[in-house]
C-alpha cells in the first residue's frame, strides 16, 4: 500500500523537487557574479564540471558518447545554443537584474519554442497556444515598459538580452527534437553539450581575460559553481526520470515551478522585493505557460 502509494507520487515529488533546485540557479549565478565571478570563465566551469559528473553517469549505465564527425556536429550546435551563449548572457544579466525577475525571462521558452516549432510545420497551430505565446510578451513588457517596474532603469537592456538566453534554448529544443534526439539519447547529447561547450568557451574566455582557475581551498566561488554544475547535472537526468514515468505533459509543468521558485529564491536569499508590475508579470508569464503547454494528445517538440 504504502509501496504504491510512493510511486504514485514519485513524479509529483521529482516535479517539485526538480523546481526548487532549478529555480535556484538563478540566485547562484547572482551570487556567483556578486563574489567577483567572470560569465566566460564560470560558464566554462560550469559546462567542463557539468560534463564530467554526466560523463561518469553515463559510464556507470555503460552509455559511452560517440565521437564520429556526425555526431561532433550535433555536439557543437547544442553546445552553442544549449550552454555556450545561453549560459554566458545569464551570467552577465545576474549582475544587473535580479534572480526572480531572470527566472521569469526564462519562462519564455516554451512560448518561443512553440512559435517556432508552428513556423516550421512541427506543430499544428492552436489559437489557445497563440494566445499564451501572446501573453508571454505582455509579461516581458510589464517588466520593461512602467517607469516603476524595476528598481533600476539600467536594467532594461539586460532584461532584454536575458530573452535572447530563452530564445537560444527555444532553438536547442527545435534543434534536438528535430535532428539529435533520434539520432542520440539524451543523456549523450548532454554529456557532448558540456564537453563542447567547455571546449569552445576556453579560449573565448581567455582571449577576453575572463579565464580563471579555481583556488583550493575553495571559497564562496568555486563551491557555487560546483554547485550550479551539480544541479544542471542531476536536474537534467531527473527531468529524463520524470517524462520516462509520467509523460511530457506532466514533465513540461517544470516551467511553472521553475519559475515560482526563481522567485522565491531571489526574496530568501537575497531580500529581493519586487513591484505590483514584477508580480503581474509573473501571473502572466504562470497564465501563458498553462496556454502554451502541450495538453494530451497533442505533439509536443
Amino acid at each position: 500500500m504504502i509501496r504504491e502509494l510512493f510511486f504514485k507520487l514519485l513524479p509529483w515529488l521529482l516535479l517539485i523537487f526538480l523546481g526548487c533546485i532549478w529555480g535556484l540557479t538563478f540566485s547562484l549565478a547572482r551570487l556567483c557574479v556578486d563574489v567577483g565571478g567572470k560569465p566566460l570563465g564560470m560558464t566554462f566551469w560550469q559546462c567542463l564540471i557539468g560534463g564530467l559528473l554526466l560523463l561518469i553517469f553515463s559510464l556507470i549505465r555503460k552509455r559511452p558518447i560517440s565521437l564520429s564527425f556526425p555526431n561532433i556536429k550535433i555536439y557543437i550546435i547544442v553546445a552553442l545554443l544549449g550552454a555556450s551563449i545561453p549560459t554566458s548572457i545569464l551570467y552577465f544579466a545576474a549582475k544587473h537584474v535580479q534572480a526572480g525577475v531572470l527566472s521569469i525571462t526564462v519562462a519564455l521558452i516554451p512560448m518561443i519554442t512553440y512559435s517556432f516549432a508552428t513556423f516550421l510545420k512541427t506543430e499544428s497551430f492552436s489559437a489557445l497556444r497563440i494566445f499564451g505565446v501572446v501573453l508571454g510578451c505582455v509579461s516581458v513588457g510589464l517588466l520593461v515598459l512602467p517607469d516603476s517596474s524595476l528598481p533600476d532603469a539600467k536594467a532594461v537592456p539586460w532584461i532584454l538580452l536575458a530573452c535572447l538566453s530563452a530564445v537560444c534554448w527555444a532553438m536547442e529544443n527545435i534543434y534536438l527534437s528535430k535532428f539529435a534526439l533520434t539520432k542520440m539519447g539524451p543523456l549523450r547529447i548532454a554529456v557532448g553539450m558540456n564537453f563542447f561547450g567547455a571546449i569552445i568557451m576556453f579560449p573565448i574566455a581567455t582571449y577576453y581575460n575572463q579565464m580563471f582557475v579555481l583556488s583550493f581551498p575553495f571559497g564562496v566561488l568555486e563551491w557555487t559553481i560546483l554547485l550550479l554544475s551539480i544541479i544542471s547535472a542531476v536536474a537534467y537526468t531527473l527531468f529524463i526520470k520524470v517524462i520516462n514515468l509520467a509523460g511530457p505533459v506532466f514533465a513540461s509543468q517544470t516551467g511553472y515551478l521553475v519559475t515560482v521558485g526563481g522567485v522565491i529564491w531571489g526574496i530568501l536569499l537575497f531580500n529581493e522585493v519586487h513591484s505590483g508590475w514584477v508580480w503581474t508579470s509573473l501571473i502572466t508569464i504562470l497564465i501563458a505557460l498553462f496556454f502554451v503547454s502541450p495538453q494530451k494528445g497533442e505533439q509536443k517538440s
